[in-house]
C-alpha cells in the first residue's frame, strides 16, 4: 500500500503536572486538568512503561510497529543509514497550566552509560501561544555554581534557590529555545509551545518536591549523585543566552525557527505557502496552528485545518501544501 501523510488522533499519556486548555482549544474537544502534553507521531513511551505515550494509526496499529515493519519506506536511505528505524525524533504539544519543576536531561553519552539508550535527550521549544501575564521561561544559570551548592539545593529541596539561580526569559509566539542537553530549565505557567526533542523521556528532576511522589522519580533510580554529573553548572549571560534563542517575527510567517545548536538534533520551520510550497520527500511532523488547506502527493490529496496534526512518511514523496495555512513542519536532522 502506498504511504500517505496521515492525520492523527491526539495522543494525551497522564503527567504529573496541571495543564491542557490550550492543547483543547486548538484541536478541539474537552480540556484535561492533567492532559499538558500531546505526544504527536510518538515512537517513544514514557519512561518505565512499554506503550503509554506511544502513537496509534488510524487503522489500530503501533507508529512504530508500522516503521519498525517498512522503515525504508517510512524514513528512506538517508536516515536508515545513520538511525537504523528510529525517527530520531519526538514532537509534543505541551500546554504548561503551572510551572514546570527546574529538571534537565542526558546528553547521548550519559543515556547509553546510565540508561542504554542510543539517544539522550535535546529538545527546543517553538512557543505557539501564551495565557498568563508574564509568560516566562528558565534556561541556564546566570552565573557558575558550584557542584556542592547544586547538591545542597537538591538535597534541601531549596525550590527558590533553583529558580532564582536561573536566567527568566520572556516570551512570545514565534520566539523559539533550544535546551542543549545538561541545562537545567523550566517552562513557565500559560505558556503553550510545539516541542521537538531526541526519542526518549529522560527528565532529571532537581525540583521533585511538590511534583513528583519520590525522590527516586527524579533521578530515575541511578542517584542525584550520578544524575547530577551531566549536569551544566556553567554560567549563561545574556551574550552565550542568545545562541540558543531566535524571535522569528510574526507566528505567520515563513521561517526557519532554530538556533544552530539544534542542528544536529532536529529541524524545524514554519510554512506559509503563498499559494503553495513544495515539501521534499522527508519523514516529517506537521501541526497545522492556522487556517486549512491541502497536502497533496502525486496520489491523493489530504484536507489539513487548524489543530491537525500529521505524520509523513518518507515514501510519501514531493508534497504541495496549498492553502490560507501556517504549519510547523518538524524534521529529523539533515
Amino acid at each position: 500500500m502506498p504511504l500517505e501523510p496521515i492525520i492523527l488522533p491526539a495522543n494525551q499519556p497522564p503527567q504529573f503536572y496541571r495543564g491542557g486548555a490550550a492543547i483543547a482549544d486548538l484541536r478541539g474537544g474537552d480540556a484535561r486538568e492533567y492532559g499538558p502534553e500531546d505526544w504527536v507521531a510518538s515512537t517513544t513511551s514514557m519512561f518505565a512503561s512499554d506503550t503509554d505515550g506511544l502513537s496509534r494509526l488510524p487503522d489500530g496499529r503501533w507508529l512504530r510497529d508500522a516503521v519498525c515493519d517498512d522503515p525504508r519506506g517510512w524514513l528512506g536511505d538517508a536516515h536508515l543509514r545513520r538511525f537504523g528505524d528510529s525517527t530520531a525524533l519526538l514532537v509534543k504539544l505541551l500546554d504548561a497550566g503551572q510551572r514546570l519543576p527546574v529538571h534537565f536531561h542526558p546528553d547521548d553519552r550519559f543515556a547509553r552509560a546510565h540508561f542504554d539508550s542510543h539517544f539522550g535527550k535535546t529538545e527546543a521549544w517553538i512557543v505557539v501561544g501564551t495565557s498568563s501575564e508574564d509568560p516566562t521561561v528558565y534556561t541556564g544559570f546566570r552565573e557558575t555554581q558550584s557542584p556542592d551548592t547544586v547538591r545542597d539545593w537538591v538535597r534541601d529541596q531549596d525550590a527558590p534557590s533553583m529558580l532564582e539561580a536561573l536566567n527568566a526569559v520572556p516570551v512570545a509566539p514565534g520566539d523559539t529555545v533550544v535546551i542543549p542537553a545538561g541545562l537545567p530549565h523550566a517552562i513557565g505557567a500559560g505558556v503553550f509551545v510545539v516541542e521537538l526533542q531526541q526519542p526518549t523521556d529522560f527528565s532529571l528532576t532537581m525540583e521533585w518536591r511538590d511534583f513528583l511522589d519520590s525522590p527516586e522519580k527524579g533521578h530515575l533510580g541511578i542517584g542525584f549523585d550520578t544524575a547530577l554529573q551531566v549536569l551544566d553548572t556553567s554560567g549563561w549571560d545574556a551574550e552565550r543566552l542568545s545562541t540558543l534563542i531566535r524571535h522569528t517575527g510574526e507566528p505567520d510567517t515563513a521561517a526557519e525557527l532554530l538556533a544552530a545548536p539544534a542542528d544536529g538534533f532536529f529541524r524545524a520551520d514554519r510554512l506559509r505557502p503563498r499559494p503553495t510550497t513544495t515539501l521534499a520527500p522527508s519523514f516529517a511532523v506537521l501541526v497545522v496552528v492556522d487556517g486549512g488547506g491541502t497536502l497533496a502527493s502525486e496520489r491523493a490529496t489530504v484536507p489539513v485545518s487548524r489543530g491537525d496534526t500529521v505524520v509523513v512518511p518518507y515514501g510519501a514523496g514531493e508534497l504541495e501544501l496549498s492553502g490560507d495555512v501556517t504549519v510547523i513542519r518538524c524534521r529529523p536532522p539533515a
